[in-house]
């Protein structure tokens, strides 16, 4: 008896179970027909988050992620406490897979690699000593490069400990550039169609990452459990913004409260605030931005170009009379590692307070990654040019004697009144140099080669981007005039298949008019709808015109379709206001920040080079100088018996050359430092000027990477041999 009754209640609770499943799917459907898109592919998007997300970072961070795990497990190092809650925001804010524990253990695994690789070198260079095995007391212990690996690790601990703050910045960075374009989508969505969820789902397919992999983590966080509505997981977002871009928070906040408005009207209303929120916040804090960058920027020239490369003209006389205590990979530490460093991060500081712009970049990504790589030919041209620049160092290793020898050596050449070509010196069993004129006009290959290998690079891959890019801009500086002649000839009640034709022949020849004529020639001519017109993947028209701004007007016009003409008219003459007022700021930014920019191009194209290459040709003279006045000194002192000849050997011992940085690692110094100024200087300029936009900053690298290298090439060579001509007929005359 109790087991029947036990199946009969079995029965009963499948059977309600059922019923359950049935009502439930009953008010899906029923919701679904009440909104424009059903909310059940929600999980769709948020359920790929691990996906996308893997997508968007790069393998850069990946690796970065993997090195901090490996470094947790095999020694963990827990980080300062006080940094501890502003490194777990940064961690989330970036997305990253690591702990602030993770961090802190990669930095202190790389500092203790840099340590022991410092006492290794310190025990090899003792080793290798050649009075080690004779008498230790004469070891002389190498101690620069050890305390380098030391200064290494040190600043690996303090810098890898805080990486994740360095990402959340440039995180922020990337995704508020793109804020303003996100919040225009979303009113854009919201205008017609009061869904919250399905406003920032179309917000998230337009904006691109790093912003959209923030907007799908918010519906990752629902699905997840985290939180149990849209509104608690935005609000949580948002609140990570909430000191870095209030106007943002704000805006949002007036989107949600549009929602509980019971009129039309005021509906309206408080998503047009919202834009304006959002771009006025953008303007003010430019204009602030603009106002306080010129001091760091006059910081940044005085610190990182003109005092340090006017530093270099003394070099050349320190070693001299240093004997040999300052050597060119002292120099070489200096101005290749260190300043490139403190310039690096002192800009990167100034991108990371650059207000919201509108730099969308999202753009031509398939043509970006399906163009052809050029990446062994450059390196190929790049490493054949630096092997020819290294050619003085590489005909001393095969055979020193070749350089030395009566007057110009066995093997070097004699030019005449410039010297010898290589001019290695020998003293005491040694050689050093080359001081030759020939080595230093060799040395320039090595700058211009890596100039040459980068430019070429970026040139080559974002050549067809860059056009694509300006007809792109060019198209939409235009397409609010064209979209509100589109909406008021849908409002008059024309169809929107004729209202293409209509706008088409009025813009005759523009590049709005050209996409509206794409879009009516495949409706009359290969019998498409609308939606297929614009949208179809092998002829609709949005192909030539990649734009997010675009396709994402043209997605409103074919869902308001579903509404009839009249919310069709209304939507996208809205979207032309909106867009003719980003239009407006985005002219405005330009205006504000174009004396900052002209100074950044004026410090890259011209300013750096040019000194730079007088200070090599200053310097080139003033060691042609010293090695000639120690020959001849050297020379008159082996007549030590004739009277007042004895007491040049102190001169010669004041002017020896071991001591003497040779023009030909000092130009290899200066000249790569040029190329890093270059490099860092363009991504600043790119960064300030247009915000995050990948694209740009490679096709600025590129240029000014040919101009200002070629600049300083040009100008240090002129200066060079006219200099050094001088300054031999000088010690001609004297002598």
């Amino acid at each position: 008896m109790g087991r029947k009754f036990k199946k009969v209640r079995e029965d009963e609770l499948c059977e309600m179970k059922k019923g359950e499943g049935e009502i439930v799917k009953k008010y899906e459907e029923r919701l679904a027909e009440h909104t424009d898109a059903g909310l059940e592919d929600v999980s769709k998007f948020s359920s790929e988050y691990e996906k996308f997300r893997a997508e968007a970072l790069s393998e850069r961070l990946s690796w970065y992620e993997s090195w901090c795990g490996l470094a947790e497990n095999l020694l963990r190092f827990k980080p300062n406490q006080k940094d501890l809650p502003e490194l777990e925001r940064a961690v989330a804010t970036a997305h990253l897979q690591v702990t602030p524990a993770g961090a802190a253990s990669f930095a202190a695994l790389v500092a203790f690699l840099f340590i022991l690789l410092g006492l290794a070198w310190m025990a090899v260079g003792v080793v290798l000593s050649t009075d080690f095995f004779a008498d230790l007391s004469k070891v002389e212990l190498p101690v620069f490069f050890p305390l380098l690996f030391l200064v290494l690790a040190f600043v690996c601990v303090r810098v890898l400990s805080h990486m994740p703050l360095f990402l959340a910045a440039r995180w922020r960075l990337r995704a508020s550039n793109q804020m303003v374009l996100c919040m225009l989508y979303i009113v854009i969505f919201m205008r017609h169609t009061s869904n919250l969820e399905n406003a920032i789902k179309f917000a998230m397919e337009h904006v691109g990452p790093p912003l959209s992999l923030d907007l799908r983590k918010i519906f990752w966080d629902i699905e997840t459990g985290t939180f149990s509505t849209i509104k608690e997981s935005l609000d949580h977002y948002l609140e990570s913004w909430r000191h870095y871009n209030l106007e943002f928070v704000t805006s949002f906040h007036l989107v949600e409260a549009s929602l509980y408005e019971p009129t039309e009207s005021r509906r309206v209303e408080l998503l047009e605030k919202a834009l304006e929120v959002m771009l006025e916040g953008t303007y003010e804090k430019m204009l602030h931005y603009a106002q306080e960058l010129k001091n760091p920027v006059t910081t940044l020239h005085m610190l990182g170009i003109i005092l340090p490369i006017l530093g270099l003209v003394v070099f050349p006389l320190v070693g001299s009379f240093l004997q040999g205590l300052v050597q060119w990979y002292h120099l070489a530490f200096l101005y290749n590692v260190l300043l490139p460093v403190v310039v690096l991060v002192f800009g990167m500081n100034m991108l990371a307070k650059r207000p919201t712009g509108y730099g969308e970049s999202r753009f031509a990504e398939k043509v970006y990654k399906t163009a052809f790589d050029p990446f062994w030919l450059c390196a190929f041209l790049g490493s054949l040019l630096m092997i020819v620049g290294f050619f003085p160092i590489i005909i001393n290793l095969l055979n020193p004697s070749a350089t030395v020898g009566d007057k110009c050596g066995n093997g070097d050449l004699d030019l005449g009144l410039f010297g010898c070509f290589l001019d290695y010196q020998e003293k005491g069993g040694k050689l050093y140099g080359p001081f030759g004129l020939g080595a230093l006009v060799v040395s320039f290959f090595v700058p211009f080669g890596l100039a040459l290998a980068f430019g070429l690079y970026y040139r080559l891959r974002t050549a067809k981007l860059v056009k694509i890019r300006n007809e792109t801009l060019a198209l939409e500086k235009e397409y609010a005039a064209a979209l509100f002649q589109l909406g008021n000839r849908i409002g008059d009640g024309v169809p929107a298949e004729l209202a293409f034709n209509k706008v088409a022949l009025t813009l005759e020849g523009t590049p709005a008019g050209d996409f509206f004529g794409r879009v009516d020639q495949n409706v009359r001519m290969l019998g498409m709808s609308v939606e297929e017109a614009i949208f179809n993947e092998k002829n609709g028209a949005i192909l030539a015109s990649p734009s997010p701004l675009i396709e994402s007007s043209m997605e409103v016009l074919v869902e308001a379709a579903r509404k009839g003409p009249k919310i069709v008219s209304q939507s996208l003459i809205t979207i032309s206001n909106y867009v003719d007022k980003i239009n407006r700021v985005n002219e405005r930014l330009k205006d504000l920040m174009a004396e900052v920019v002209s100074s950044m191009k004026s410090q890259i194209g011209l300013m750096t080079p040019a000194i730079a290459g007088i200070v090599v040709g200053i310097s080139s003279m003033i060691v042609a100088i010293i090695v000639n006045l120690n020959v001849k000194f050297s020379q008159l002192s082996l007549g030590a018996g004739v009277e007042g000849v004895g007491d040049l050997g102190a001169l010669v011992d004041i002017f020896g050359v071991e001591g003497i940085i040779p023009g030909f690692f000092f130009q290899l110094v200066v000249g790569v430092y040029v190329v890093q100024l270059t490099y860092i200087l363009t991504k600043l300029q790119s960064g300030i000027e247009n915000g995050e936009d990948p694209v740009m900053e490679r096709y600025l690298l590129g240029r000014n990477m040919y101009r200002g290298v070629f600049l300083y090439v040009i100008l240090s060579l002129i200066v060079s041999v006219l200099f050094f001509l001088l300054a031999n007929k000088l010690l001609e005359q004297s002598f």
